[in-house]
């Protein structure tokens, strides 16, 4: 009995082991070609036959008059921006639907979900048009105050996030706190925002990730290339010549995805932790 186990056990982690060669070997050919020379990119070889790390040297500055320091330092700029204003924003709203009562609270909770509902492309005119009006195109306004008042990419699944946590901490807590004149805000900023630590960073890697990744986002609002992003700056090594220097680009690009891979690695535990504590009930 336990050596059919074993087979069939053996049999599946066979087969699992087989699909996943299958589905990461584009990544392995991705790096494989970052070490690639152009003459290079058409050989049917998964290994190069000429290793070489010029691409990297010649990619970070491979866009004329920036290096791509500067275009990460104009990313880290802009998210740090949207994190600070996410977690501030959502963590307050969160605070308002799980602890004040107010009318129609239940009401309006509805609406905040239903915009996770509402696909982007509906708002993308009307939000273009009233930021064009604000004068807004080309900074980084667009991206950030949405997120300050809540709202941009995923600030309704952020608040049902923080909401499912702060109905899981005791009301004993509260009037604990109120019965030593501690007002409301009190309670949030001494009260709850300590206990919000695991739903916090996960908000902070999914904001994180998600902003990191929105190219569309970036290409409409950003036009300045002194203001580019690391996204913007790899659909420019396209458009600098007519031939594409693929072994820059596909060296640039891994670099590019690089910061979100090490946060989602070194970070998935809290991702974890955080999403299961906000299901628990008290």
């Amino acid at each position: 009995m336990n050596g059919i186990i074993s087979m069939k056990s053996l049999r599946r982690h066979g087969l699992l082991l087989v699909l996943s060669l299958v589905m990461i070997y584009p990544v392995i050919w991705w790096i494989s070609a970052s070490f690639k020379s152009n003459e290079e990119m058409s050989s049917p070889s998964l290994i190069p036959i000429k290793a070489t790390i010029n691409n990297f040297i010649e990619g970070w500055n491979a866009v004329p008059g920036f290096s791509f320091t500067h275009f990460y330092v104009n990313t880290f700029l802009l998210i740090g921006g949207v994190l600070f204003t996410t977690l501030i924003s959502c963590s307050l709203v969160a605070f308002g639907f799980s602890r004040l009562d107010f009318p129609l609270r239940s009401f309006w909770f509805s609406i905040v979900l239903m915009t996770v509902m509402l696909p982007s492309q509906i708002t993308l005119v009307p939000q273009y048009a009233m930021f064009n009006d604000f004068g807004w195109v080309n900074t980084y306004l667009p991206f950030i105050v949405p997120h300050s008042m809540a709202g941009g990419i995923g600030g309704a699944f952020f608040i049902f996030l923080l909401v499912q946590f702060i109905r899981g901490i005791p009301s004993e807590l509260d009037e604990a706190a109120k019965i030593d004149g501690c007002t409301w805000f009190g309670i949030y900023f001494r009260i709850i925002m300590p206990l919000l630590k695991a739903p916090l960073v996960t908000v902070a890697i999914y904001c994180f990730l998600w902003n990191w990744d929105d190219f569309l986002g970036h290409l409409i609002y950003i036009n300045d290339v002194d203001k580019y992003t690391v996204g913007l700056a790899l659909r420019m090594m396209i458009d600098t010549s007519s031939t594409a220097p693929w072994g820059q680009l596909f060296a640039m690009a891994l670099v590019s995805v690089l910061p979100a891979v090490l946060i989602f690695f070194f970070a998935q535990r809290h991702i974890v932790e955080g999403v299961a504590t906000s299901g628990l009930k008290g």
